[in-house]
């Protein structure tokens, strides 16, 4: 199967539209890991991502009468600016479905690569279902973002640059996988010629769909799939990846968001240039992978795999950079209500920088604030500071990695009611459309009281919400039923110490 995959490969009409792109090295994370890091600037395409080789050599290898049909896909990303270019070159009329709550960047993007935009349904299911739909009405050839040969060998040429252009010994390559067509061709093509490379996959920890694969020996289908690395989020491996990945894909790994946000910042720091989420995933990968297994002298390669992404996005990605690097530290500390505490407290503190400082008056005897601190990975760990802290007296409750406290809590801190009885806590995730909110609100609150709700635009395809319902104990048994009405996804949070700490009775 390999060899076969290598002939396409080698074979392969990408040079067309697409580049060859520089093996990059990366000298502050060089510096930093112990290991020489370098990037594969697939963010340098003229499409800004390398969907743009497997779909020009998937329309090469139509016939004459397929392209004449015209093509169709459905995304709302990458894969469909790649393929409106494509199209354009050859002279192949292309129809892109995408979501209406697709934003207006990544439209503009396909329209200006003349593609034909249909804009239908709020999700990408609707508009996967459409585009099928018109393969039937209107004759289009369908082309896939990822479970198909030639776009598999197309995306292969990244590994075929990659050997050329570094001879030298080479330890491991890191790859994102959403649907597993650029480590599927990128893993036919180096276990071939240099079965000594590892390949390793890189998935968001919400979205790990090769990963579950892998672990049951077949194709899983993932309940939910988290959309922040939008690039990758899939629900399901294809079925021609998962044939190469499931025997030559040495590990995958996983990574958190902060993770992902702090390696943007790191591609940022070495190269002045802002990918995706899901471009960031291959270097997240190799600082995980370097930190569990604390190697040193090794030559690494991470996949830059795309660079689009909103603007607005990089509020979220800003903010959440320094906690994923370990720079920042979030935590509760209980204090006593008494004068001269917070300059005690200050003063246990030490040198360390307050990045942020949230109070509000509880009791008579004591008071929790919400601070965050700067800390450093190497310097001045995390696990230091809380120690310091709990040996000078102050109690002391880490939240650096509770989602409720970065998401909501951080900005609203200070709300205890002590009238409010029959408190529940729920966080949601519903998608950013218009009348999304209102259609919520109106089904939450028809039948218990909001006692609490905080909402911010995070720039993202997805809302999130924390909001309180007060429900008397006899019928707390129908808040499940009431919340799966909704269909929206939510967590029970009625038990998280942040909320506990700065909201709750």
């Amino acid at each position: 199967m390999l060899e076969q995959y290598v002939k396409k490969i080698l074979t392969s009409r990408v040079y067309d539209v697409a580049v060859e792109t520089p093996l990059q090295a990366a000298n502050q994370l060089t510096e930093r890991l112990g290991n020489q890091i370098l990037l594969k600037r697939e963010d340098l395409q003229p499409v800004y991502s390398f969907k743009i080789r497997g779909a020009y050599n998937k329309l090469m290898h139509l016939t004459d009468a397929e392209r004449a049909c015209g093509v169709v896909t459905a995304s709302a990303g990458n894969h469909a600016q790649g393929l409106a270019l494509a199209a354009k070159v050859l002279g192949v009329k292309a129809t892109i479905v995408m979501p209406k709550t697709t934003p207006e960047i990544k439209i503009e993007g396909v329209r200006s690569r003349g593609g034909i935009v249909v804009l239908h349904g709020d999700s990408f299911p609707e508009a996967l279902a459409y585009s099928l739909q018109l393969v039937e009405q209107e004759g289009y050839v369908y082309v896939h973002p990822y479970d198909d040969p030639h776009t598999i060998a197309g995306q292969g040429t990244v590994a075929m640059e990659i050997l050329r252009q570094h001879p030298a010994p080479l330890d491991a390559i890191f790859v994102p996988v959403g649907g597993g067509g650029l480590i599927a061709g990128i893993a036919a093509y180096v276990k071939y010629l240099r079965p000594d490379i590892k390949i390793i996959g890189v998935e968001p920890d919400d979205s790990n769909c090769l990963q579950a694969a892998m672990a049951a020996g077949e194709r899983v289908v993932l309940p939910t799939v988290g959309i922040f690395a939008d690039g990758v989020a899939v629900a399901q491996i294809g079925q021609h990846t998962f044939d190469i990945c499931k025997d030559y894909v040495d590990e995958v790994i996983t990574v958190s968001t902060d993770e992902i946000c702090a390696a943007i910042k790191d591609i940022f720091d070495d190269t002045r240039s802002i990918t995706e989420p899901a471009g960031a995933l291959g270097v997240a990968g190799i600082k995980k992978y370097v930190e569990q297994r604390g190697m040193r002298g090794q030559t690494l390669v991470a996949i830059d795999s795309g660079a689009n992404v909103n603007f607005d996005r990089l509020r979220h990605v800003a903010e959440r950079a320094e906690l994923g690097e370990g720079r920042e530290a979030i935590i509760a500390v209980t204090i006593p209500e008494v004068p001269g505490s917070f300059k005690a407290f200050c003063q246990a503190i030490g040198k360390r920088q307050i990045t942020e400082f949230n109070y509000r008056y509880h009791t008579g005897s004591e008071a929790h604030i919400f601070v965050g601190v700067q800390t450093h990975p190497v310097t001045d760990p995390r696990s230091a500071l809380l120690s310091s802290l709990t040996e000078q007296g102050f109690p002391v409750v880490d939240l650096t990695d509770n989602e409720l406290a970065k998401l909501h809590i951080r900005h609203m801190v200070g709300g205890h009611a002590a009238k409010v009885s029959d408190e529940l806590l729920f966080r949601f995730e519903f998608p950013e459309r218009p009348g999304a909110l209102f259609n919520f609100l109106n089904k939450l609150g028809g039948r218990w009281n909001i006692s609490i709700f905080h909402y911010r635009n995070h720039g993202a395809a997805d809302g999130r919400v924390m909001a309180g319902l007060q429900v008397p104990a006899d019928e707390r048994h129908l808040v499940p039923a009431a919340l799966a009405d909704i269909g929206y996804p939510y967590w029970d949070e009625s038990d998280n110490p942040a909320y506990q700490l700065f909201l709750g009775r």
